[in-house]
């Protein structure tokens, strides 16, 4: 049973389970998605992505931070019913060109290189087939300096690994902070974050490419 609930965490379908796991994802995810956007640093006319964006709530908030014209919103999911849900909620911002949305693989996103500045996520890395081509791929859209945060409630996140419903190792943080490494970040952290009396966790990273090391 686990295991399929990991499944539907990871890529929702269009079925009950889905339909279950949006609306757990609606109320357990929101004050993580709240809190990686507000922890990301947000400029008005920066470009951001999200990866795993689910329903869409972290996408909303994020879009209200962008008041600039230059301001602009990027949203990946693998899973087509999270897309479609999104897709719906925000879809006066897509209208506008002001949000773009994109049903594809983290490891495979048709985004050009070194154009965000932002990217955030929450309960999303554990997913992933591979790590490393996942984090080699934020690296490539990102610009040099840009800053990656997602959140996660690490004793949740363990408690569902225990009962067999995350894939392999890859939730536990140190592999995805190896692998964030690895790409090419810098100044990557995991920090214990309270806020409003919730508390979770936080990684950080930021990234560094050739020709432009971070100035002291």
């Amino acid at each position: 049973m686990w295991h399929y609930i990991g499944k539907q965490l990871g890529r929702p379908t269009r079925s009950l389970a889905g339909w279950l796991v949006s609306k757990f994802l609606r109320v357990g995810n929101r004050i993580l998605e709240e809190n990686a956007v507000r922890l990301c640093g947000i400029q008005p006319g920066d470009t951001v992505l999200e990866v795993g964006h689910g329903p869409g709530l972290g996408l909303q908030s994020a879009a209200g931070l962008l008041t600039q014209p230059s301001g602009s919103l990027i949203g990946v999911d693998y899973s087509k019913y999270m897309h479609q849900m999104a897709s719906d909620l925000l879809k006066d911002l897509v209208a506008s060109g002001k949000v773009t949305l994109h049903h594809c693989d983290v490891a495979a996103m048709p985004l050009a290189d070194s154009i965000v500045d932002k990217v955030f996520h929450c309960n999303c890395y554990y997913f992933w087939p591979d790590l490393r081509m996942g984090t080699a791929e934020l690296h490539r859209v990102m610009k040099p300096g840009g800053v990656m945060v997602t959140t996660l409630r690490l004793h949740w996140v363990a408690a569902v690994a225990s009962r067999g419903g995350m894939p392999g190792e890859n939730w536990r943080p140190e592999a995805y902070m190896e692998a964030l490494r690895d790409s090419g970040f810098v100044d990557v952290r995991i920090e214990d974050v309270q806020h409003n009396n919730i508390n979770f966790q936080a990684i950080y990273a930021t990234s560094q490419k050739r020709g432009h090391a971070m100035q002291c």
